[in-house]
């Protein structure tokens, strides 16, 4: 067998099934970052994502948003376990013929993102690479009571996306704001029973939320909020890299959420989580009910 018969999330699977946990450990391999005891009020976060050149980034999109995006791409993992970010080290490959000019404009961009959010940045590693490669490890911490999982999702809940969705190509993968600030006020005054963020695609990510919480759901097509630079909605639900968040609160909470809603930033009901595992549903435009696969980006 070789990994694209595998596929990403089953070598996940694969390889978390022979790790064993110390009872440090509250959460391990499966959510946005893993949690780690800590305080006697908080939780440890820690999160990693490597960017390629190629594959995540072109090298003619400058280093400064390349460094934005290397940093908020941790960010708003750790936003998505309802956290504030701590500190970072950041370890980057080269080829020796890179300009230092272009490694002054990254760090630029990772520095930018990391005060915003008043992050240290306290170490890293360099090293000789065909390809630029970047690889950011984050720490934050989390309220005991505001940390939130993907394996919570209920029956009746209601299903929730911050932003807007698609079209991430047309360089906002580069240059957006991870949502602290949004998780926070959710965390910290709602029951959020389950909450990711958008990386491999709405269908995908809500797919995870599914999968974890062994429950199923319904979504509307008219309700989920397209970019305006979305091709179409087939891509713009599974292209992914919108870093938005999708979330699940108890029914009896959408409306008071909507209504208190402090921020700019839209807030959209775009379904509902039912009794039956793992099953999602898409009710079109034109009222047809759509079995759909949850399936979005996989690097294999």
């Amino acid at each position: 067998m070789i990994l694209k018969d595998l596929g990403e999330f089953n070598l996940i699977n694969r390889l978390s099934k022979r790790v064993r946990l110390s009872a440090g450990v509250v959460k391990g391999i499966g959510d946005d970052a893993a949690v780690l005891r800590y305080k006697r009020d908080r939780h440890l976060l820690l999160t990693t994502d490597m960017l390629i050149e190629g594959r995540h980034f072109l090298r003619s999109s400058g280093g400064y948003l390349i460094g934005k995006k290397a940093m908020s791409v941790n960010v708003s993992d750790i936003a998505a376990m309802g956290g504030r970010p701590l500190a970072a080290v950041i370890s980057l490959g080269a080829p020796p013929s890179l300009g230092v000019g272009f490694i002054d404009a990254l760090y630029k961009g990772i520095r930018e993102v990391a005060e915003k959010f008043k992050i240290d940045l306290v170490g890293g590693d360099t090293v000789r690479s065909e390809k630029i490669i970047i690889n950011v490890a984050l720490t934050g911490e989390v309220k005991k009571g505001n940390l939130v999982l993907r394996n919570g999702a209920s029956p009746g809940d209601v299903i929730f996306v911050t932003g807007s969705i698609g079209g991430s190509l047309s360089g906002r993968h580069l240059s957006f704001t991870p949502r602290v600030k949004e998780a926070l006020f959710l965390a910290e005054n709602y029951r959020v029973h389950s909450m990711i963020d958008v990386s491999d695609g709405l269908i995908a990510d809500l797919g995870h939320i599914l999968r974890d919480s062994r429950v199923g759901g319904v979504i509307y097509e008219r309700a989920i909020p397209l970019s305006r630079h979305a091709k179409d909605f087939n891509s713009a639900v599974m292209d992914g890299e919108d870093f938005e968040l999708v979330f699940t609160v108890p029914g009896r909470d959408a409306d008071k959420l909507l209504k208190a809603w402090p921020f700019k930033t839209r807030l959209s009901r775009i379904g509902e989580i039912c009794p039956c595992p793992r099953r999602l549903y898409l009710v079109a435009k034109n009222k047809e009910i759509q079995k759909i696969k949850p399936k979005g980006y996989a690097h294999f």
